[in-house]
């Protein structure tokens, strides 16, 4: 890579994990090499994750793992943002009652806060996260706790969580339930909200951040409010035709096939007279028709430049007829 900055831009690549880096126990190639040299050649990353159960040295090892050269104090978990918001809603050293996992429970001792895990002890605040053990019990206590005048806090509403056999319910879910039982929606401290964003860049120093992530609607839509430009990588959960009629709130500013275009050139769109093109393909918009008029429909650049027309057409995507190959 010529440069240290990716294409020219930023300093700084801030990375989702599940569906970017990796998925369940396999890491999603070719992310570690491309994470290494992007490192080698000077560009800061961070980790930022909605995964609150694992502490960040857990996710570091794991990393390490894949062959990713990563550090805990790159991982900028929903755990830390969480207390920290947390810790702005009730007294240093209160009592906190967890749900969620070891992850979570270090970051609110760490932060000084004293755990208890029973509604009797009258703790001041609740923050909760997911944990694949989380119970009934857990989800009742907190909702007593609530019920009885503690802040609470949520680290994510995910409400799915990416598995090698498919998607599982995420904390979104949980977070739910409790408040079916008590009536109140508490702030959120991980994506798509800015607070993870914002605590990236100041853990970082980031000047020109770049985001990453696989999930328009938690990663894309999150640096979008946080103001900073974000890639769309098509290894995960969001598909083509997810991003072809995504709202502007969820717009990514690059969409890619694979990490590997990090350290490539990325193809500049050039505006037609009647649409986009982006590499060798053309997509036009014909009345309120979206076509390929030449390249291949199914590539990455048809993608691109289809949503560059739908993007910038002005009518909404049910009032378009878009070709099937651009997104099954």
């Amino acid at each position: 890579m010529k440069s240290s900055l990716i294409w020219g831009k930023y300093d700084t690549l801030l990375a989702d994990l599940d569906g970017v880096i990796y998925e369940g126990k396999n890491a999603i190639q070719p992310a570690p090499e491309v994470i290494n040299e992007l490192q080698a050649a000077g560009v800061k990353i961070a980790y930022v994750t909605n995964n609150s159960s694992r502490r960040p040295e857990t996710i570091a090892d794991q990393l390490v793992g894949f062959g990713v050269n990563a550090s805990a104090d790159q991982v900028v978990g929903s755990a830390q943002t969480g207390v920290e918001l947390l810790a702005t809603l009730i007294a240093p050293g209160a009592k906190v009652l967890v749900v969620g996992g070891e992850g979570l429970r270090y970051a609110v001792t760490t932060a000084g806060f004293e755990l208890v895990d029973s509604s009797d002890d009258l703790p001041a605040g609740v923050i909760q996260g997911f944990a694949p053990d989380v119970s009934w019990r857990d989800l009742a206590e907190a909702s007593f706790s609530i019920q009885a005048g503690a802040k609470w806090v949520a680290t994510n509403q995910d409400w799915t969580l990416p598995q090698e056999k498919g998607l599982a319910p995420g904390n979104g879910t949980l977070v739910s339930a409790v408040h079916t039982a008590t009536g109140i929606l508490p702030p959120v401290a991980g994506k798509p909200e800015p607070a993870i964003y914002h605590s990236a860049v100041q853990r970082t120093e980031a000047q020109r951040p770049l985001f990453i992530g696989d999930r328009i609607d938690t990663d894309i839509t999150g640096a979008n409010r946080a103001g900073m430009d974000s890639v769309l990588v098509l290894t995960g959960v969001s598909t083509r035709k997810e991003v072809l009629g995504i709202k502007p709130e969820g717009r990514p500013t690059y969409i890619v096939e694979s990490t590997r275009v990090l350290l490539e050139k990325y193809p500049e769109l050039k505006q037609t007279k009647r649409g986009y093109k982006s590499g060798k393909v053309l997509v036009e918009l014909l009345g309120n028709k979206v076509r390929v008029v030449d390249g291949e429909p199914k590539s990455i650049d048809a993608l691109r430049a289809a949503c560059a027309v739908i993007y910038n057409c002005g009518l909404p995507i049910h009032a378009l007829d878009v070709e099937p190959a651009l997104y099954l």
